[in-house]
């Protein structure tokens, strides 16, 4: 296992004090209490908050200011801004499709042009006050509007082939995605990547995918990791070295003018596109399990792509299993997985039914992303009994389950995950397409579902205890829970990473609180 387990013994007087202050569910323990800790009631911060909670103009600078945890879902290339692809774009000489709203590539046949043309040159769409605007709300949602036979969804998802031509340099991605995270005092993020999964789905579609091989995914998974899979590792290792020394570079981490994303904790969670054949699905399924094993940057897997595809509707069983099988060759493998990420109205409701439980009870997912259909599931109490017990994450995403689902306010289940006991974090998914960032995220938890400070500290130390990270947690130590930080707790950190990056986080809060304890 790659990431350590809490021991349990939370008190009933620490339990009931941590659930007076309203406080967020996380793991503690051999159950889920509140982690906000009982010292932000009545701290400074506390108060500063209160006093600009109703001000949203005020509230953005506090929450933008105030020490984060992680962001544990945020696909790297939807966390791009519009407007760094088309400067990227630019930079490469790519055009821009008019009708198609897409940066291409040129052609001998088909070069860019000028701004009255068909394809104009990037730079062109960019000195042009008219075309710019366009190719900004075509790359993101920005602006978007549902219209009849092109939705929210369908806008959000269309951008990512739109800007697929400029996002070929993940390090100056990494750059812009990282930094911002350090800006806003955020400690760790784990970003949805694909290193090396195009040779692997290469063999994966070479391979004569039967109802055999479906029956006897051992014996496929032998075929497939013979045809070559396990010489992918090295490669895919070679481009993470290369993206991250790309991006130090634009940060100038380890100069004097290092940018605050020098400071944040990176990982990367392996994508397998849920919208593939079979071959290619199981093939890059078993190549990132074998990826995670030999990368320890590399943390995780997740399924990805939208979850009401067809393809992704009538193989959803088959792809439980196949992550299920790599798990049991690769028995550390993290998977967090999209599961629910669907409502009624965008399928029938017989599809509702049982996405997050199998995602859970099969493939052994330890986060779930999304999770909005929660309660069209079969017995959905009972499925909140087993996340709870087994703390399954679920990773909150405010604004795109708004944008592509429809699903906001008093419709949303976070308020029931958090009565359940199940452990809740709030993510981004895709700030570059949707125009926000995690402050926005934690500004619509406070105004659409009334959190105080203590629930959104609480929210930071779970998005760290659920991680991925390696080692222990701070709070698996000797009489060591939150709010606790006494030099003895901090003896876990000499072992464990997740432990220091706790730490960090701990340290910030108390920073955090004397500033504000200045604040007027």
């Amino acid at each position: 296992m790659k990431r350590g387990r809490m021991k349990s013994g939370v008190t009933g007087a620490l339990a009931a004090t941590l659930l007076l202050a309203g406080c967020a569910t996380a793991e503690m323990g051999s159950g889920s209490a509140g982690m906000g800790g009982g010292e932000v009631v009545g701290s400074a911060a506390a108060r500063r908050f209160e006093a600009v909670r109703t001000s949203p103009p005020e509230l953005r600078a506090f929450l933008y200011r105030m020490p984060k945890g992680a962001d544990l879902h945020n696909h790297l290339t939807g966390a791009v801004y519009a407007e760094n692809y088309l400067r990227m774009a630019s930079a490469a000489g790519l055009c821009f499709d008019v009708k198609a709203l897409t940066l291409v590539a040129p052609t001998t046949q088909a070069p860019c042009g000028d701004a009255k043309s068909a394809r104009p040159s990037a730079t062109a769409v960019i000195a042009d006050g008219t075309l710019y605007p366009m190719a900004l709300d075509a790359l993101s949602t920005r602006d978007a509007l549902p219209v009849s036979g092109y939705s929210l969804h369908d806008q959000f998802f269309a951008t990512f082939g739109r800007f697929r031509a400029a996002a070929n340099s993940t390090g100056d991605l990494l750059a812009e995605v990282v930094d911002r995270a350090g800006r806003q005092g955020e400690r760790h993020v784990e970003l949805m990547v694909s290193f090396g999964t195009g040779p692997a789905a290469a063999i994966g579609k070479a391979f004569a995918w039967t109802p055999q091989a479906a029956a006897d995914l051992p014996g496929t998974a032998d075929r497939l990791i013979a045809a070559g899979l396990p010489a992918l590792v090295a490669p895919a290792r070679q481009e993470i070295d290369a993206a991250e020394a790309r991006m130090r570079s634009i940060l100038g981490c380890g100069t004097p003018s290092a940018r605050p994303g020098c400071a944040v904790s990176v990982r990367y969670l392996q994508q397998v596109s849920r919208t593939q054949s079979p071959g290619p699905v199981y093939a890059t399924t078993l190549f990132n399990a074998l990826l995670e094993a030999q990368e320890p940057r590399v943390v995780g897997l997740n399924f990805v792509a939208p979850e009401d595809n067809p393809v992704a509707l009538d193989d959803y069983d088959l792809h439980m299993r196949m992550v299920a099988e790599a798990k049991r060759r690769q028995p550390g493998t993290n998977v967090a997985l999209h599961a629910g990420e669907l409502t009624l109205g965008l399928v029938p409701p017989e599809r509702l039914r049982d996405h997050i439980r199998k995602a859970v009870e099969i493939a052994g997912a330890k986060r779930i992303g999304h999770g909005v259909d929660v309660m069209y599931e079969d017995d959905p109490r009972g499925l909140l009994r087993l996340m709870a017990e087994r703390k399954v994450a679920v990773e909150v995403n405010l604004t795109s389950n708004d944008k592509i689902l429809g699903v906001s306010g008093k419709a949303h289940p976070l308020p029931v995950y958090r009565a359940a006991g199940v452990p809740v974090v709030l993510s981004t998914d895709d700030e570059g397409v949707s125009r926000i960032d995690l402050t926005n995220e934690l500004q619509r938890a406070v105004e659409e579902f009334g959190f105080g400070y203590a629930d959104l500290v609480g929210l930071a130390r779970a998005s760290l205890e659920h991680s991925f990270l390696p080692g222990d947690s701070l709070w698996s130590a000797p009489g060591c829970t939150p709010p606790v930080r006494k030099e003895s707790c901090r003896a876990v950190t000499a072992r464990s990473e997740k432990a220091r990056v706790q730490w960090g986080l701990e340290e910030a809060l108390a920073r955090f609180d004397r500033e504000m304890a200045g604040t007027r």
